[in-house]
């Protein structure tokens, strides 16, 4: 009896203290299933039949009986299954850790309680999310009295006002108008002489022309491609020290291609193919292999997993917004792929590496060269990681490529085998500098035999130019052979004279060791030379006899090398760029959306799946994306169709929005106002100097040094950029993280304002600006050089009361200025690139243009 007693009490200290309250399904238990459960008994996998996504399907249980007595938890077949009884624990250790004691007691009390559950929808099946079907036209709606429609995007939009009650602010003012766009396209603000061109213009597609204008600025291409390469996360190499461990040398050259591809507008689709398999579409092209740069970027030297691992996780978030990254430990606990589908995603990526190719004239790949991707591993396998883990791979069944059955279609993998043209493209550079080498050498041989040994080997590069050519031409060119045979006639006459010439060289160094062949030493160096001479006379018999054949071989200017390729990144890229992919179009739009009006259609940018949310607007999201593919996937359609709407050209939300709207919509979800929003870094620092007239506009080239941010009038898109190297300017106005950026961050603190007011970069361009506006007509006078600085620097006039206070600023600067005895002196910081006026007047204006980059416009989008 005591003992029994003993081993009551001892059960009761030990088990878990059951909850006194009554336990709620919705905030407790549910979580727990879906944390633990979901991955093998919801809508997607129904393991043995059974659903545990709904209460009602609990009940019901699966081919065993109900999931739960009521009342009984001893006796419940999810108990037991949790506790592991009498049968294999669940969940099994594949798929992730036993439930905690709490948890279990959780469990356990709420069926003890009678499994009370509120009434609750059964989900649907995650393949039929909206995001997983292919979009299409939807139907225009009809409006009555909504405003102005000036393209499809206005009456979705406005659709959505009637919807909500919401009233739409009125047009943006020209001017305000004018800077968001240019802003918006170019990333720098337009000049007084804009600004007066365009309020001076009464045409009607005064704004079009604009727009037009602007996308077709080289400038367009450098401020989208630094959003793009956001969202690829672009970074130069970094490590330690010269040795670098991330990323690779001279990823600048993708950088360049992404910016000369949105200027060129480049189809969007093919930026896509090119990124992933522009070695398999375009072997030898190298303006194209810098495409794969974006898989360079993920190269890491100490972990081939880790490596693939973020080539995985970025390819699905960068182009299909999905978190595959869920389902690399187990199958995703929300949307519809499984463990084996990452691992199968990952087998379009396991045979290729990546290296540096040298360019023409260097050698030398640590001082250039062009980082790309290429196949190296045919044959290599792919097996899936237990639960993660790269230790424990599950090398019993290795993995063919393949992409989510969810996601629709599937990526075919053809083998690519390559022909001599397709390395045609490179057959220019590689002629230029043969011819370069070959001609410069000629130079330098002067007259006699040397000469004439040059002007042969020149004569047989060219013979191998115009064969090389012919073999290349498309259609093929009918005099291929003839110019083969003479460009191999050619090559083996150079090599004949050039047999001669060593005969020579061996004649004369016969004769020198004779001369001194008079000790041991001397007949050995004889012997030596004699023997040389034996094999010079050889070679040149060997070589004259060549020379006398109709061979039309010869040492080929372009190697067809490699023969082919595995083709899995290019299905791959193909499958991505599908019209019916149901993803790759939206994540797209979005991400331009988010750029233009600072909030996304869908608000997870990254995630379109089942845990992501709900576009505010569907169909507009989907009435873009198939005008998007249906416009050839040309991003400057785009944007010229979403700045050119009515919507686009509201002002902004700021501009005192009614009650009204604040009530029924305080974040401005369906856009009945434009978002104002702070400038990104890059675009505060391009704009300083692009006000000042002082922006270098040279494009391309290696990346600069961070250091030189305050000095160099290079655009930022250019500076050394990674996790471990930043410019300081830059750093203060949250930059893009070089890890992961699909969206960016906006603060407010006091760092912004010090850059702006104290960096040698601000104070110098204060300067120069003073100093060009007052030198100008425009700019004589105080009141003139107050219009004129507004204009600049914020891209509008002043209010009346900014022009008062700014006149009575410049005075009574310039009256302190005059007595500098007076003023309190601080301590200087660096040299100054430009030093202030001596001239107190001057001064003054100087300070008022330092204000004025201070103002919360200079640095808004407003």
């Amino acid at each position: 009896m005591r003992t029994a007693l003993l081993t009551t009490l001892a059960t009761i200290v030990a088990a878990p203290a059951l909850p006194a309250a009554e336990v709620d399904y919705v905030r407790e238990v549910k979580p727990i299933l879906s944390a633990h459960c979901y991955t093998c008994h919801s809508a997607v996998r129904q393991k043995s039949g059974l659903r545990l996504d709904a209460a009602s399907l609990i009940r019901k249980g699966g081919k065993h009986g109900p999931a739960v007595v009521p009342g009984k938890s001893a006796a419940s077949l999810l108990m037991q299954a949790l506790l592991g009884a009498d049968r294999p624990r669940m969940p099994p250790e594949s798929e992730g850790a036993a439930l905690s004691d709490k948890d279990v007691a959780v469990l356990r009390a709420w069926i003890d309680q009678g499994a009370n559950a509120p009434d609750e929808p059964v989900p649907d099946d995650p393949r039929n999310h909206w995001a997983f079907r292919p979009p299409v036209h939807p139907v225009l709606p009809r409006l009555t009295g909504a405003g102005p429609v000036r393209n499809p995007i206005d009456a979705f939009v406005a659709a959505e006002w009637a919807r909500h009650g919401l009233t739409p602010n009125p047009p943006a003012d020209r001017t305000t108008l004018l800077r968001r766009v240019y802003l918006d396209l170019v990333g720098l603000p337009p000049t007084r002489e804009d600004l007066h061109a365009f309020l001076a213009d009464s045409s009607p597609d005064a704004y079009e022309k604009v727009v037009d204008r602007l996308l077709a600025s080289p400038q367009y291409g450098e401020r989208w491609g630094r959003h793009w390469l956001d969202v690829w996360r672009y970074s130069d190499p970094f490590g330690l020290g010269e040795e670098y461990r991330y990323s690779q040398r001279h990823i600048w050259r993708w950088r360049d291609w992404v910016i000369e591809s949105l200027n060129a507008d480049k189809g969007y689709d093919r930026m896509i193919v090119e990124m992933l398999a522009g070695d398999e579409v375009a072997p030898a092209d190298r303006d194209t292999l810098r495409a794969t740069g974006f898989l360079a970027r993920n190269w890491y030297k100490f972990n081939r997993n880790a490596w693939l691992q973020d080539t995985v996780e970025h390819t699905a978030a960068g182009f299909l917004g999905i978190t595959l990254r869920c389902a690399r430990c187990h199958d995703h606990k929300y949307d519809p792929i499984s463990q084996q589908d990452y691992y199968r995603f990952r087998a379009f990526f396991e045979p290729h590496d990546i290296r540096i190719d040298p360019l023409p004239g260097q050698p030398d790949v640590m001082k250039d060269g062009v980082a790309r991707a290429f196949e190296a591993r045919s044959d290599a396998p792919t097996y899936l990681f237990v639960r993660g883990d790269d230790r424990n791979p599950d090398k019993e069944h290795p993995l063919t490529p393949g992409v989510p059955a969810a996601l629709g279609g599937e990526a075919r993998v053809e083998p690519v085998k390559f022909t001599p043209r397709d390395f045609a493209a490179s057959l220019g550079p590689a002629a230029e500098e043969a011819l370069r080498r070959t001609r410069g050498e000629l130079a330098m041989a002067g007259d006699g035999v040397k000469a004439t040994r040059a002007r042969a080997v020149l004569a047989a590069v060219e013979a191998r130019v115009a064969a090389e050519r012919a073999k290349f031409a498309d259609p093929p060119d009918p005099a291929a052979r003839t110019l083969a045979l003479a460009a191999g006639k050619a090559e083996r006459q150079a090599a004949a004279l050039a047999a001669r010439e060593a005969l020579l060289r061996a004649e004369e160094a016969v004769a020198a060791a004779r001369a001194a062949s008079q000790d041991a030493a001397g007949k050995k160096a004889l012997a030596d030379a004699e023997q040389k001479l034996a094999a010079a006379r050889k070679a040149l018999a060997d070589a004259q006899a060549a020379a006398e054949r109709e061979d039309p071989s010869y040492t080929p200017l372009v190697v067809v090398n490699p023969t082919g390729s595995t083709g899995r990144r290019l299905a791959l890229a193909r499958w991505v760029t599908r019209r019916d992919n149901p993803l790759t179009a939206r994540v797209a739009v979005n991400q331009v959306w988010m750029r233009h009006f600072g909030k996304p259609l869908v608000p997870t940018v990254v995630n379109f799946g089942l845990n992501g949310k709900q576009p505010t607007h569907p169909e507009l999201l989907d009435f873009l994306a198939v005008q998007f593919m249906e416009d050839g996937w040309s991003m400057k359609k785009l944007h010229r169709l979403i700045v050119t709407s009515h919507t686009y050209r509201l002002a902004s939300v700021s501009a005192r929005p009614l009650a009204a709207n604040l009530a029924a919509d305080p974040e401005n979800r369906y856009l009945w106002g434009m978002n104002a929003r702070r400038m990104e870094g890059e675009v505060v620092r391009d704009s300083l100097l692009a006000v000042a007239g002082e922006l270098d506009a040279r494009q391309g080239g290696p990346i600069l040094d961070e250091k030189l941010g305050q000095t160099s009038h290079r655009r930022s898109i250019y500076f050394r950029f990674n996790t471990e190297y930043k410019m300081m300017f830059l750093d203060q106005f949250d930059p893009a993280s070089p890890t992961e950026c699909y969206e960016r961050r906006e603060s407010v603190v006091p760092q912004q304002a010090l850059a702006l007011h104290n960096s040698a970069l601000a104070l110098s361009q204060s300067r120069l600006l003073a100093k060009r506006l007052a030198a100008s007509p425009e700019g004589a006078g105080a009141s003139a050089f107050v219009t004129a600085g507004f204009e600049q620097v914020l891209g509008r006039a002043p209010t009346a009361e900014e022009r008062t206070r700014c006149e009575r600023f410049l005075s009574e600067q310039a009256a302190l200025l005059k007595e500098p005895g007076k003023l309190t002196a601080f301590p200087a910081g660096p040299d100054a690139v430009v030093p202030p006026s001596g001239d107190p007047a001057q001064r003054a204006r100087e300070n008022l243009i330092l204000v004025l980059f201070n103002h919360n416009d200079f640095v808004t989008i407003r």
